[in-house]
């Protein structure tokens, strides 16, 4: 039947990319569909009585054993589970207890320190930081000082204070708890607890000054808004910059190794094409090129096809965007697995600049790319440009510094091959695979690394309708993500994980959009009430916090400033849009409704305004 196959391949007989896939799966002696057995019978003129085996679908739920597998101890041989603590040591993965028991000399590569020769050996690259940069970071903690002190009074110096000692907290406690494995007692983080706790702190203060029972809790909301508001910009901002600064002093990679990527597709027609171009065109000296096709209904197969001397092509019956990773990971050769959007144009120079990330440290297990909006076309494209570089270039970029990226997008982020294998690779289990897959790495004692270098261009939804079917699908499966891990609000040795990245996640996802509906009703009560003054004042220093915060992450980007334009809809438009989705997704969590993939229509357009 092989034989007779190949024949029919040679001869240019039947479906060229399906031929490949079957062909493949007789090899290896695999399973097949019903319906390929029909179109196998039908090319071949064999009778479906030949085959005696029939495909069996993969069961919609994951065994809990796989969903917690880790890998074996290296000195007991038992399975390592994700509520265990454990260390990984020279690429192999031990008990914390198991750890502790080897002798100090079977330890070199404790804490994963690069040896020192090895730090002298390379040259040193030295770059003076963007003075621009510079300048606008204190240019933010001069204006929010001075607007706190002199404007709103010592209540708003109280609740500065709050967002300091939250910063100090987590600067301070960064080294040490770092370079260790991570343990203590079950408990939320003092991030968490400090938020809970400053209504109440600020509530008596606000109290004893002797304001109304109708006044205090408008100040009481817009006071917590502040302490956030301190508190993100006093971590983030300094930290976006020395991040940028760090990756303009990484050092070209001393190899290059043999890079898989995948290109995961379902009736993608419109852009299929563009994608395979631009990766073909990419420089990087050894790369395999695979493209799933999902079972696309449309003309996406045949586009594939005109590339088949250049890229493996790939066909299977549609499974979802999981299921077509895990079928492509089976044919990736290279030690780096690099995953790329159906709808994605990676720059020239993506591949190289994002194995750079993983020079960082042994533990690194996955990179994240820069994605950028490439049809800035309309508000609403622009304003989802503008959310991009704002939360890539300042909120990750703190995360970078971290190593608690949680986000190793799907349309350009890079992966360790047997890592990822190691911690259950991709899961049906949510319907945002990136998310709860970094999530498992992370919670492997694992980092994950951030390349602004590294972009890639991809098409944002253009209409209002299109937009919320993206952002519905990523808001339910991003509370999917937040429930299925939630022990790692709670469990210390997840490390940053736990301290700082869910925490923060779970007040963007869920606090953040409630805080924003209620602030803007106590602003309208507080108004109303003769408070309009404070009112406007607070809003006044948020707007011009956020212009800065938006002049400095355009220029980290090196993007021009035209989109600075857009940047007062992220305060008030655009963001109110945002918030009423993510409320709708809570409460459509909360009443159980089926999370289900809902995705924009692709137009394939690449015009650009800004550019």
């Amino acid at each position: 039947m092989i034989n007779r196959l190949k024949l029919a391949q040679s001869d240019q007989k039947g479906d060229w990319g399906r031929n490949q896939y079957l062909l493949n799966r007789l090899q290896r002696n695999q399973e097949l569909f019903h319906s390929d057995r029909v179109y196998l019978s039908s090319l071949l003129g064999i009778p479906i009585t030949s085959f005696n085996r029939i495909y069996v679908n993969v069961p919609k739920t994951t065994p809990k054993h796989e969903s917690n597998r880790l890998a074996n101890c290296h000195l007991c041989n038992l399975e390592l589970k994700l509520d265990q603590k454990t260390v990984r040591d020279n690429s192999n993965w031990y008990h914390l207890e198991c750890f502790r028991k080897l002798p100090a000399t079977k330890k070199p590569g404790q804490y994963h320190t690069k040896p020192k020769q090895e730090k002298k050996s390379k040259k040193r690259i030295r770059k003076r930081p963007d003075s621009v940069q510079v300048l606008l970071t204190v240019s933010i903690f001069i204006f929010l000082a001075s607007s706190v002190y002199f404007l709103l009074g010592t209540l708003s110096v109280i609740a500065m204070s709050i967002g300091g000692v939250l910063l100090l907290y987590h600067l301070f406690s960064s080294y040490a708890y770092a370079l260790k494995p991570h343990s203590g007692r079950k408990g939320p983080s003092v991030f968490i607890i400090v938020l809970l706790a400053a209504p109440f702190v600020i509530g008596t203060l606000i109290a004893y000054e002797g304001y109304t029972f109708l006044e205090t809790p408008v100040r009481i909301i817009l006071l917590v808004g502040m302490t956030i508001s301190f508190w993100s910009t006093m971590l983030f901002v300094p930290t976006a910059v020395y991040s940028k600064y760090r990756e303009e002093l990484q050092p070209e990679p001393t190899s290059y190794p043999l890079l898989s990527i995948l290109i995961p597709a379902y009736n993608e027609e419109k852009v299929i094409g563009n994608t395979i171009e631009a990766m073909l065109e990419t420089k990087y000296p050894k790369k395999q090129i695979i493209v799933i096709d999902d079972g696309s209904t449309d003309k996406t197969l045949s586009i594939v096809q005109r590339y088949k001397d250049q890229v493996t092509i790939l066909h299977k019956e549609n499974g979802g965007k999981a299921s077509a990773l895990n079928y492509g990971l089976v044919y990736a050769k290279g030690d780096i697995i690099v995953i790329v959007d159906a709808d994605t144009i990676i720059g020239r120079n993506s591949l190289k600049e994002i194995i750079k990330g993983f020079d960082v440290d042994e533990r690194v297990a996955a990179v994240a790319g820069n994605i950028k909006i490439r049809n800035k076309i309309n508000w609403i494209t622009k304003c989802q440009a503008l959310e991009y570089i704002t939360g890539i270039q300042i909120v990750r970029r703190a995360f970078d510094i971290f190593g608690t990226i949680t986000i190793v997008p799907g349309a350009l982020g890079a992966f360790k091959r047997e890592l990822m294998k190691e911690t259950g690779s991709y899961q049906k289990a949510t319907i945002v695979e990136d998310f709860d897959a970094t999530v498992k790495l992370l919670k492997s004692g694992l980092i994950t690394q951030g390349s602004t270098k590294s972009t890639a261009y991809t098409e944002a939804p253009s209409t209002l309708d299109d937009f919320a079917k993206q952002r519905k699908r990523w808001y339910r499966g991003n509370i999917q993500v937040l429930t299925r891990h939630s022990d790692a609000l709670t469990n210390p040795r997840y490390g940053y994980l736990q301290k700082l990245a869910f925490p923060y996640l779970l007040l963007g996802m869920i606090f953040t959009p409630i805080i924003g509906f209620v602030s803007a009703i106590n602003a309208i009560i507080g108004i109303a009430l003769g408070d309009g003054w404070y009112v406007l004042q607070i809003f006044l220093i948020f707007t011009t916090v956020h212009y800065m915060m938006t002049a400095l992450a355009l220029r980290i980007d090196e993007e021009k400033m035209g989109l600075l334009t857009h940047a007062g809809f992220l305060v008030v438009g655009f963001k109110q849009i945002v918030d009423f989705l993510l409320l709708k997704a809570i409460l459509e969590h909360l009443f159980k409704r089926k999370a289900i993939w809902t995705s924009a229509k692709r137009t394939g357009v690449t015009k650009n305004e800004t550019k």
